[in-house]
């Protein structure tokens, strides 16, 4: 009994690859059908998503730079990480909360999870953007 649940794991992602690997590709620029509207939906918050964290790296980097720097001058001034961090869960919270939201406009249709999925694209972009202020250098 033990030699047969390995054996249906490997059965079972066998079977889960084949089927993936029979998906045709969606022409993003053409999606005609809902399957492939949601699938391209998915795929462009997939991109913002990975925009985002890109620049989160980045945008922490520069905080702990901050923090360095404004430390040796007094240590009450460090916590631009920390903060950068709390907007950022915050923010988590938000987008995930709003863009549930926006599928109620389709809630249980076949159209639902492309909507979630514009809204997560959407204000991931606009997410991102807002981070990429926090590395322009401002004139004092």
């Amino acid at each position: 009994m033990r030699m047969f649940a390995p054996l249906a794991g490997v059965l079972v992602l066998s079977a889960v690859s084949a089927v993936a690997q029979e998906q045709p590709a969606v022409d993003c620029q053409n999606a005609v059908t809902q399957m492939d509207m949601n699938i391209c939906a998915g795929q462009d918050y997939d991109r913002a998503d990975a925009d985002l964290n890109k620049i989160y790296k980045q945008a922490v980097a520069a905080m702990k730079a901050k923090d360095k720097e404004l430390g040796e001058i007094d240590a009450a001034y460090v916590g631009a990480e920390e903060a950068l961090k709390k907007a950022q869960r915050a923010w988590i919270g938000y987008r995930d909360g709003q863009c549930q939201l926006a599928g109620f406009e389709a809630r249980g249709g076949s159209m639902e999870p492309m909507l979630v999925s514009g809204c997560l694209a959407e204000l991931t972009r606009k997410r991102t953007t807002e981070l990429k202020q926090l590395l322009e250098p401002r004139g004092n």
